[in-house]
């Protein structure tokens, strides 16, 4: 039997499972299994977890459809909600997360107990990379938006109306494609932004390896990037996801970025 907690980050939901419990299994099977949301546990993917030292571990990502992914900023911070209980962590304290992006210092800026584990995290998730560009879509017409690098790779598209359609298309279609466009060899997640005012922005999430999502916290960092570097918003800025909020804090092109946001613990269990 596999233990597991499950937890998520404003309704993007992984599972924890420690590597010691893994021994020997294919973890991308695993993952595809107990991810599906019929058959499974269901999940948007797996962290799996090793500690590394006391206040310290390392994770790798395994998304839904078994894929491995540099980093999730809600996975990470999922993962930093299940030390903080195992190690009885309060307001303060920080936890060192080691991803396949690099380090992530998580600090604990909250914690809520009672009908569930909640608490509130501030990560480091390093200096963004972005750069405009423009790709063909293969009925043709050009979408013009931003390759962003938040430890993950992010195409993000401003737009300007409430259903988030591009070239009068389903954002749900338009990432589809561009998720798979030739021009992103090992795919891209991809984010459509609304600019809401200067502090606020609402955003709708196409995943790499998962489709689409209630929320993605390197997407959140990613659509803050552009809409802070290209349209004059102002940090702090609220990014608005389907599955909540959360904060985004950045000084500027060579700066760190920080988010910040809730998880909650809310099952454990074992798997076969």
């Amino acid at each position: 039997m596999i233990p597991f907690t499950k937890a998520h980050a404003c309704g993007n939901d992984f599972l924890i499972v420690e590597e010691d419990a893994t021994k020997n299994l294919d973890c991308a099977e695993l993952t595809r299994r107990l991810c599906q949301r019929n058959t499974g546990i269901g999940a948007d993917g797996i962290e799996f977890f090793k500690w590394t030292g006391p206040n310290s571990g390392r994770i790798r990502l395994h998304n839904a459809d078994g894929s491995i992914a540099e980093l999730s900023g809600n996975g990470t911070r999922c993962v930093a909600a299940w030390m903080a209980e195992t190690l009885g962590s309060q307001t303060g304290d920080k936890l060192e997360i080691l991803t396949d992006a690099g380090p992530r210092i998580c600090r604990i800026d909250s914690v809520r107990t009672g009908d569930t584990f909640t608490v509130d995290v501030t990560t480091g998730m390093g200096v963004p990379r972005f750069v405009p560009h423009t790709l063909k879509l293969l009925d043709g017409s050009e979408v013009i938006g931003v390759e962003v690098h938040t430890g993950n790779p992010h195409f993000v598209i401003l737009v300007d109306n409430a259903a988030f359609t591009v070239a009068g298309k389903p954002w749900q279609a338009i990432g589809a494609e561009i998720c798979m466009h030739r021009d992103f060899p090992h795919q891209t997640n991809v984010e459509f932004v609304r600019i809401v005012s200067e502090n606020e922005i609402e955003i709708r999430i196409f995943e790499r390896g998962v489709g689409p999502t209630s929320s993605s916290g390197t997407g959140s960092s990613a659509s803050a990037t552009a809409a802070l570097a290209l349209r004059r918003c102002v940090s702090p800025l609220t990014v608005v996801a389907p599955g909540g909020a959360q904060t985004v804090v950045w000084s500027g092109p060579t700066e760190e970025l920080f988010l910040t946001g809730p998880a909650t613990l809310i099952a454990r269990g074992e798997a076969w």
